[in-house]
């Protein structure tokens, strides 16, 4: 990824990201997953760990997660969910932040899944949504139209309000709704709309 190195990062909302990293709280990172590529650069050798999936696709993204300093934990919605949302639980509460994306590892795209909001629940971490943009770009003809910004164009991070999970089946709901939305505000940015 040397060519990761020439992007302009542009940062919305870091102040949210900074508070957090600065108090060491283990926190859920919500993401879809078009934006992994920047978010992963972006987020490098901070101790975090990602969930991948355990399909050829998702062996590339943890060998690179891997590489870039990220702890791999192997799994997804359709196969060894269990599994990794046991071993994602328990790197939250082991201290260690866990990025998820809730469309993946074959969407549909920018779908939420209950997943992420269930980790965040049973390991009382707060969920801090994240989006990643880009004024030039290439997108793979994929299910979820994966980002890969071009050499030397400006990549813009956005960080939403984190928000938390409460006990109980209604508030899992609830959470599921405030994720959804929150992450529909952070995509309006490419259409042209102010951020939140």
């Amino acid at each position: 990824m040397a060519w990761a190195s020439t992007w302009k990062m542009d940062i919305v909302g870091g102040d949210v990201w900074q508070a957090y990293r600065s108090s060491e709280t283990p926190r859920v990172i919500l993401f879809w997953h078009e934006a992994l590529l920047p978010l992963l650069w972006h987020h490098r050798n901070q101790d975090l760990a990602v969930l991948v999936s355990d399909s050829r696709d998702g062996q590339y993204v943890g060998d690179l997660g891997l590489a870039l300093g990220y702890r791999v934990i192997p799994g997804s919605s359709s196969k060894g969910a269990t599994r990794a949302l046991l071993k994602a639980v328990r790197a939250l509460r082991e201290g260690c932040s866990v990025g998820f994306s809730p469309d993946g590892p074959r969407g549909p795209r920018q779908t939420m899944k209950p997943g992420v909001i269930l980790a965040a629940q049973r390991a009382r971490a707060p969920i801090v949504p994240v989006h990643a943009t880009s004024d030039r770009a290439w997108r793979l003809n994929s299910w979820d139209k994966f980002l890969i910004p071009k050499p030397f164009s400006r990549v813009r991070i956005f960080y939403g309000q984190p928000f938390t999970v409460g006990p109980g089946e209604q508030a899992l709901a609830d959470a599921t709704a405030t994720a959804t939305s929150a992450m529909a505000d952070l995509v309006s940015v490419e259409h042209g709309k102010t951020p939140p």
